[in-house]
């Protein structure tokens, strides 16, 4: 070999070795899948010169069972308000360092004193939803905004509900005007009683696909989150949505960090990120779920701002109730949520 080619050489290996010591960092998202949008999460990767590898769970208990039996690697989760505390109790998440988060200044006070932890010690809120219905109305014509809508045996085989106990046990609660988060296990049994009269037409319990399946025809009236169905529904006519009246559970998924967190400044910085105004429009025009952050609202469309799944009807919302982490009493739902699938 020439002295040329031994330089050359040099500078190859020199370069390679350059490569490996400057590797971007990876952030490590674990969140509900369309979650975020591909143009904000790009700004991000160009903005702190990184990469996001988002991974996705189809349900809070899917979530938790994973956390629990010692998953980690994770910088930023985002679960369920209600799941935030059996996480704490569990000793799972980092306290954030507010001196990183100067977007917490943005958050819309009304959406944070609803948290069970307004001071958002271990997690802020990233977006609030509503569970609602979507239906074809091409083939739905008798449709009313009510929970017992799916009491029809026209559609049985044709609509589904979600595979999540608290949001199904809850709107059976709403339909018998009872305490959607209650413990009594009487109400819970009437509650049990109604959600049967449901499930022997649903012909699936669904998280992710009742979206692509009222889209395609398969179903004609599922229960699902409002942005979820919004995101279906923003391309076809013929699908609507609507908040039973009611009321519905409120749920606003939150933003933590695990203690594990292999990179928990740049999970800091990710949080931070999400709450610029600027960002907050770009992921709620995307998703159609409400990134409750005041300083965005002015920056919206007017599609979004008068979209009533995105800010919610005032009488239907004091109707609503967020629902709460019920330590202990959540095994009385697990119990009758057992049965009711059993029974399907």
């Amino acid at each position: 070999m020439g002295k040329k080619s031994l330089f050359f050489a040099f500078v190859l290996v020199i370069a390679l070795l350059s490569g490996c010591g400057k590797r971007k960092p990876v952030l490590h998202l674990y969140s509900w899948a369309d979650y975020f949008s591909p143009e904000a999460i790009e700004m991000f990767e160009k903005e702190f010169n990184c990469r996001v590898q988002y991974d996705t769970f189809d349900s809070n208990e899917a979530l938790l069972a994973k956390l629990q039996a010692g998953a980690s690697g994770y910088d930023v989760l985002v679960p369920s308000h209600y799941i935030i505390p059996p996480l704490v109790r569990d000793n799972t998440l980092l306290e954030l360092d507010k001196a990183k988060l100067d977007n917490f200044k943005n958050l819309d006070p009304a959406v944070v004193q609803m948290l069970p932890d307004p001071e958002c010690t271990y997690a802020i809120p990233y977006m609030l939803s509503y569970t609602g219905i979507g239906y074809d109305a091409n083939k739905v014509k008798d449709f009313e905004p009510t929970w017992e809508m799916f009491a029809k045996s026209e559609y049985k085989g044709r609509m589904t509900v979600l595979d999540d106990y608290r949001e199904v046990i809850g709107a059976a609660l709403y339909m018998l005007n009872l305490d959607p988060n209650t413990t009594d296990e009487a109400d819970l049994e009437k509650a049990k009683a109604k959600v049967l009269t449901w499930t022997r037409n649903v012909a699936k319990f669904e998280n992710e696909q009742y979206k692509n399946g009222l889209a395609s025809g398969e179903f004609q009236l599922v229960m699902g989150y409002s942005g979820d169905l919004m995101q279906v529904i923003d391309e076809t006519d013929n699908l609507k949505f609507a908040i039973p009246k009611e009321g519905c559970m409120l749920s606003t998924d939150m933003l933590c960090i695990p203690r594990t967190a292999p990179n928990p400044e740049l999970a800091h910085a990710f949080i931070n990120f999400l709450h610029r105004p600027d960002i907050a429009v770009i992921n709620t025009e995307y998703t159609f779920y409400l990134c409750p952050n005041k300083a965005s609202y002015e920056g919206l469309s007017e599609e979004i701002r008068s979209n009533e799944a995105v800010f919610i009807d005032p009488e239907i919302l004091a109707r609503s109730r967020i629902m709460k982490d019920l330590g202990d009493n959540i095994s009385k739902y697990t119990k009758i949520w057992e049965e009711i699938k059993a029974a399907h």
